[in-house]
């Protein structure tokens, strides 16, 4: 009989949940049963995976009970009031939120780069915040040639990082406009369409916000350079889905452009997307729906001989969120990571 596991997914209705029931079928990942899970006044809807319609559970205390694999994108909140019923119950969390990222004993994960850290988990593996992990992919193929002395992003995050309703608000907010009328600003502070703003975390007593902080931090993290140099500034910009990134890296020694092109066009991950004669780059609209991050613009920096320059444009739902949990989960699979459950092979309701 082949391995299947009993996976459940909490947080299934929201834009993350509804991209991991459909990465789970389209990679064929091994799920023998499939639960999907949310809040009460979530729960009830149906979602397809497979061919077969599941309803959708409010979460309580059995929720967990006989699950091998929990991929959590609810929220923080949710992610810690569950975490002790679902390590207790035997099964792997790996979270999408930021509740358990810098905890010392909880891997922080993106399977290009630390692959090897998955051995390590005690129940919870932490999946990185979205702009981090297209960063990562992007960068540490460097970082391994020659180390990255200090690094400095700026990102220009679509609506989707805020999830479905976020997007929704973008659309009627440009649709209010275009008619004429005044747009309401509900899910984000400001009016996101036709306009940016500074990502609308909470700010540091030094002025920068949780989302700049959590690149630095979990990047210091993922690489195992916790004294890394790394700077950032998030804005909102009015794209629906995929962020965009122009990083600038500095090493210790002239790094040619050349052979960095050549690194990352091998590199996992990436999709290179250069195109100098038509002026043609990553963009958020041609990485929407893509695993891979595309990055391309890659030069010297006119500033310092031993800057590059790079700009990234990467699926903030896929790859920055679904798509690296999903990877989290093969890797647990193929290295035995996960209890098994004999299970049928069909999908249960």
């Amino acid at each position: 009989m082949p391995r299947l596991y009993t996976v459940a997914i909490l947080g299934a209705t929201g834009a993350v949940g509804t991209e991991l029931i459909q990465l789970l079928e389209e990679r064929h990942f091994p799920v023998g049963e499939l639960k999907l899970l949310a809040s009460p006044r979530s729960a009830g809807q149906d979602l397809t995976f497979k061919g077969e319609t599941l309803r959708v559970s409010p979460v309580d205390e059995r929720s967990f009970d006989g699950v091998d694999l929990v991929l959590a994108s609810a929220g923080g909140s949710i992610s810690k009031a569950w975490a002790d019923q679902i390590v207790a119950a035997g099964a792997v969390m790996i979270d999408n939120s930021s509740a358990f990222r810098m905890a010392p004993q909880v891997p922080l994960i993106v399977p290009e780069i630390n692959p090897e850290a998955a051995a390590t988990h005690q129940g919870i593996i932490a999946n990185p915040n979205c702009s981090t992990i297209l960063m990562a992919v992007a960068v540490y193929p460097l970082h391994r040639v020659q180390p990255i002395q200090r690094l400095v992003a700026s990102t220009y995050q679509a609506a989707s990082g805020a999830g479905a309703r976020a997007m929704e608000e973008a659309k009627t907010q440009s649709l209010a406009i275009l008619q004429g009328q005044e747009p309401q600003a509900e899910i984000f502070p400001y009016q996101i369409a036709f306009n940016v703003f500074p990502h609308n975390s909470p700010l540091n007593s030094l002025g920068y916000c949780e989302e700049e902080m959590k690149m630095v931090n979990e990047t210091r993290k993922i690489f195992a350079v916790p004294d890394l140099r790394i700077t950032a500034t998030c804005v909102r910009v009015p794209v629906l889905r995929a962020h965009s990134e122009a990083i600038n890296l500095e090493f210790a020694t002239p790094f040619n452009v050349a052979q960095a092109r050549d690194i990352l066009s091998q590199a996992p991950g990436i999709k290179l997307v250069e195109n100098w004669q038509t002026n043609h780059f990553p963009m958020p609209i041609e990485a929407s729906g893509q695993d891979d991050v595309l990055v391309g613009r890659i030069r010297q920096d006119l500033s310092h001989p031993n800057g590059l320059e790079l700009w990234l444009s990467g699926d903030q739902i896929r790859k920055g969120a679904a798509l690296n949990a999903v990877q989290i989960a093969e890797l647990l699979h193929s290295q035995g990571l996960i209890r098994p459950t004999p299970v049928s092979t069909s999908v249960t309701v």
